[in-house]
């Protein structure tokens, strides 16, 4: 896996949607293999799987095999992401290819709804913009645009490589060395973090007739290197992490309300949050952000019980474990804290970090991220009154 400090946070207004948009580029052909059929032929015929992933601070190529075929793997990949041609012709043939991708989203207010929460948290910064980036940038960006793209972002001191699976260091670090040891050292952009002062509540709603409503209701949290991350992803995990979890059990099994609904936490680099997702029916959503806004509350002027922190902690610690069962997941842990974090936790560390966390540690953090101010919705529905819903806040 090769990683890159890239994504939509280090683009402007105008190329919003690049980095996206160069992670599809880079499938397009090379000097050795000049077109996709000559790079997946190549792949499909070791069996092997590949892909990339845009975020808003991180891009990922992969390629997973047989350990016996790790060296054409490095080669591949290596020449896919340094030698990519970028022919004008498959360019605009591409755009077309990712305006549908985004007419696919908007069609799933599933997944949506997710854009649309952190566009209300973060905007106007780039951390509010939409990863895929707007159709008019899409049809507007030019070869010059990825090629001064890749030189400010796509260099060494910017980038990981990463293997998972079998591996032998010194073959590692020799193939690491053949394909990307000719690479020419460069002095790395200065992040300027942001900072975010909310004093009331904020309501955004994306009218669309459906069948189902699509909310996010949730608070600023923590950056990625913030030292109660760990207690933060414990309060998420209680609140509705599972099927066992408060909301989970408040909302669907109790009341029947929704069919999905879940708790998600998010670390960047500067800033994060956590939010509660569901899908409920047009007529219950208001019953629904009452249920859980009352969880919310009940964490901060409750102390979690012993038994159920400790359920929570080894939620986490489940899933950290069985994660590390895929190489791929492997991979892309040590990735993203390597271009995130800047430090590396390897899986014991992170066992006793979660061991760590006690009852009045996730009731401080609860205490510090959730009061009626700080509150933020996202709604994907038939809709035009916002007043309607910051009455439930008060």
């Amino acid at each position: 896996m090769i990683g890159f400090g890239a994504g939509s946070r280090y683009e402007t207004k105008q190329t919003n949607g690049l980095s996206h948009f160069l992670e599809h580029m880079l499938f397009k052909g090379t000097t050795k293999r000049p077109n996709t059929l000559a790079i997946m032929s190549t792949l499909d015929g070791i069996g092997a799987e590949v892909n990339g992933g845009t975020e808003k601070e991180y891009t990922i190529y992969y390629v997973k095999a047989n350990a016996v075929h790790q060296p054409l793997a490095f080669d591949v990949l290596a020449d896919m992401v340094l030698n990519s041609k970028l022919e004008e012709k498959e360019i605009q043939r591409e755009k077309g290819v990712i305006i549908e991708e985004l007419n696919m989203y908007e069609d799933i207010p599933m997944q949506k709804i997710t854009e649309v929460f952190e566009s209300l948290l973060y905007s106007p910064t780039p951390l509010g913009w939409y990863v895929g980036g707007m159709k008019e940038n899409i049809r507007s960006i030019q070869k010059e645009d990825f090629l001064s793209y890749q030189k400010r972002l796509y260099f060494p001191a910017n980038m990981v490589v990463v293997k998972a699976g079998k591996v032998d260091q010194k073959e590692a670090l020799s193939l690491t060395e053949k394909y990307f040891g000719h690479l020419k050292p460069q002095d790395k952009e200065e992040f300027q973090p942001l900072t975010f002062q909310q004093k009331a509540p904020r309501v955004r709603l994306r009218q669309k007739k459906t069948n189902q409503t699509h909310f996010c209701l949730g608070v600023r949290g923590y950056a990625n290197s913030h030292p109660d991350r760990y207690a933060l992803s414990i309060l998420a995990t209680i609140l509705g992490q599972g099927m066992s979890s408060r909301i989970f059990t408040q909302v669907r099994e109790r009341r029947g309300l929704a069919y999905y609904v879940r708790t998600h936490r998010a670390f960047y680099l500067d800033n994060g949050y956590l939010m509660t997702q569901a899908g409920v029916d047009i007529n219950k959503i208001d019953e629904t952000i009452k249920v859980i806004l009352e969880e919310y509350w009940r964490v901060v002027n409750e102390k979690v019980k012993t038994k159920e922190l400790q359920k929570a902690k080894e939620f986490q610690k489940g899933r950290l474990v069985l994660s590390l069962e895929d190489s791929g997941e492997v991979a892309e842990r040590y990735a993203l804290q390597a271009i995130l974090k800047k430090e590396i936790d390897d899986p014991q560390q992170s066992l006793a970090k979660i061991d760590k966390v006690e009852a009045a540690d996730v009731q401080k953090v609860a205490k510090d991220i959730f009061n009626p101010e700080k509150l933020n919705l996202a709604i994907i529905g038939p809709y035009n009154d916002e007043e309607r819903f910051l009455k439930l806040f008060k």
